[in-house]
């Protein structure tokens, strides 16, 4: 029985989306994974056909369980995840037990953010970055840094937004390296870069690369930077495409990455761009989606066929514009019912409504992607009109809360 093991899934999203893909081809899809409430609601996995709930940070029983599996007469073909942070021990899972197409060392560096500063360092896409160690004065360091501020301070290992912060002054600069220092003994400072910022979906084959989407990011800054906006750019100036081959290329090369999935997070900076950050893996939400209502391409899908050794078909059948907006709640409370999705659902042009939160759930002003509420996809030829028809759906969605 041909069988791919995933290592952890949210419930929606590319992750999940992964998985249905996964069932489309024909395998047989297991799930690992350490969220308890995903058993008792078993039923709502139908794509997941044997789950398991297991310790996702311990690597010997992560192994036991796939030779549990090959035990049952299940063949092995891929051990994926489409998931911060088990896309690498995913990955060397299955150098170990499928010795397919995928190298796990690149997907390591990226999964790591002080790992990724210092191996494009003397790259011109690279911005100024300090690492700040437990072990070191912490008021020397910041008499060092304080000539380059604003700077954003991250934990090496975050994921969405969640351990990113902006200082910019030196208090703040020391109030944010103390709180993320509960987290991490090393602590990442970055130049705060501005200009407007890029997503880029990419698919290595062989060593080529393929810049499969170029999406235009719209960020709110709350308590943290979160993306509320993501555009489909179909078109885009042939220069500019040039440019951003020509970055993206030679960050992947230092990578020496042979086969894999990434997508690549760049300003735009005075004519130069600057890379944000890296992951090893398709975005998360409703990435996969747009790319498929803008280009019936289906990324998880062919990032699986790519992880198993196989060509991926990335030829667009279609190409317009879309628009993701997404949807956050602006004060603390528990929610009592969410109104509008029917009237927003049949505004012409929307391709979807999604809402995550269900009745009871407690809801916060964003701290990270995680706290955003679900999403409106729209679509037109034109732009401006993809933009507007998410935007106006979206402000007939009504969450009412009892607060806290």
């Amino acid at each position: 029985m041909r069988t791919i093991v995933f290592i952890e899934t949210n419930k929606s999203g590319s992750s999940r989306e992964a998985i249905k893909a996964a069932e489309r081809l024909g395998y047989f899809t297991v799930l690992l994974t350490n969220k308890k409430n995903f058993i008792f609601q078993r039923t709502e996995f139908p794509d997941v056909h044997q789950m398991i709930l297991v310790e996702l940070s311990n690597y010997n029983d992560l192994k036991n369980n796939l030779i549990k599996i090959q035990k049952q007469g299940k063949r092995i073909q891929g051990v994926l995840s489409f998931v911060d942070p088990f896309v690498h021990v995913a990955a060397a899972l299955s150098e170990e037990f499928c010795q397919n197409a995928v190298s796990a060392d690149p997907i390591l560096k990226m999964e790591n953010k002080v790992l990724t500063r210092e191996l494009l360092k003397d790259l011109p896409m690279s911005p100024y970055y300090a690492i700040y160690t437990a072990d070191e004065s912490l008021e020397k360091f910041i008499q060092k840094q304080k000539n380059y501020l604003p700077l954003i301070v991250k934990a090496p290992l975050s994921a969405g937004s969640k351990d990113v912060l902006v200082a910019n002054n030196e208090n703040q600069l020391k109030l944010a390296i103390q709180k993320l220092l509960k987290k991490s003994e090393q602590i990442l400072l970055e130049e705060y870069l501005s200009g407007p910022q890029y997503l880029i979906e990419v698919l290595v084959h062989n060593g080529k690369v393929h810049i499969v989407a170029i999406i235009e990011q719209q960020i709110t800054f709350l308590q943290r930077f979160i993306v509320t906006g993501y555009c489909l750019l179909p078109v885009i100036d042939q220069s500019l495409y040039n440019s951003i081959l020509v970055t993206v290329s030679s960050i992947l090369k230092a990578f020496r990455m042979k086969n894999g999935a990434a997508h690549l997070e760049m300003r735009l900076v005075n004519g130069v761009w600057k890379l944000i950050e890296i992951n090893p893996r398709i975005s998360g939400g409703a990435m996969n989606r747009i790319i498929e209502v803008g280009y019936g391409i289906n990324l998880v899908e062919e990032t699986i066929k790519l992880m198993l050794g196989n060509e991926p078909n990335l030829t667009k059948k279609h190409s317009k514009y879309v628009y993701a907006h997404y949807l956050t709640v602006d004060s603390r409370g528990k929610l009592i019912k969410v109104t509008g999705k029917n009237r927003c659902s049949q505004y012409p042009g929307v391709e979807e409504v999604y809402i995550k939160p269900q009745q009871g759930q407690i809801l916060r002003p964003p701290l990270s992607m995680g706290d955003r509420c679900g999403y409106i996809l729209a679509s037109s030829d034109v732009k401006e009109e993809a933009k507007r028809i998410a935007m106006k759906a979206a402000s007939q969605i009504r969450f009412d809360l009892d607060p806290i």
